[in-house]
């Protein structure tokens, strides 16, 4: 069952650690690309000091302040696509960085756009690896979360208990001021859970 609206109604801080475990879920030509969400990052309002809308409401950072559910799909380094759940009420900027997943359906596919250490340890295990595998880019950006219509959606998945969910500070942002830059708003699954995942769902690979 796709997420519904309500789901991503809250706090990015409430948000990212409930998405691990769901699926993340790419239609391309009719043919479906699924991936167990692993790893989130939470960026929360303007006044989050790693988040982009800490210099307001912009072109880019748009689609942050609008319906949660949405996509927003961004640009970075002049090398690549990150995407982000758009969270919290509307006028509070808000978003989740889908930061890693473990393929479940159509690891094949992903093979063929993300050869690259295809199926070896950790090839999807950043968020610029799982766009690539997935063919996420900004033409993605606002995409309804919440509906298939866009090719883009994300599901129920599997649970996870509390204590195979791990915490800690947010990567990439050694620049950023305290209190920010060490704020525990990254979620991963602990290496027990996955090696969990990647046994039951081994045969559809």
């Amino acid at each position: 069952m796709i997420l519904s609206r309500a789901f991503y109604s809250g706090s990015a801080v409430d948000v990212a650690p409930r998405l691990i475990g769901c699926r993340l879920v790419r239609v391309l030509a009719g043919k479906r690309l699924a991936g167990i969400i692993t790893e989130t990052e939470a960026y929360q309002g303007e006044e989050d000091q790693a988040c982009h809308a800490r210099v307001g409401r912009t072109a880019r950072t748009e689609p942050m302040y609008e319906e949660p559910g949405h996509a927003y799909v961004y640009f970075t380094y002049g090398l690549h696509w990150l995407l982000n759940a758009v969270t919290d009420a509307p006028g509070n900027p808000a978003a989740v960085l889908i930061r890693a997943i473990l393929p479940v359906e159509g690891a094949a596919c992903m093979a063929e756009l993300r050869p690259m250490m295809a199926y070896q340890p950790g090839w999807l295990n950043g968020p610029a690896k799982l766009t690539q595998a997935f063919k996420i880019d900004g033409s993605l950006n606002r995409t309804d979360l919440c509906s298939e219509d866009g090719g883009l959606f994300i599901e129920e998945g599997v649970s996870v208990p509390p204590e195979a969910i791990l915490s800690g500070a947010r990567v990439g942002i050694s620049t950023v001021p305290e209190p920010w830059r060490d704020m525990p708003w990254r979620w991963q699954a602990n290496d027990d859970f996955m090696r969990s995942v990647c046994a039951s769902v081994s045969q559809n690979l």
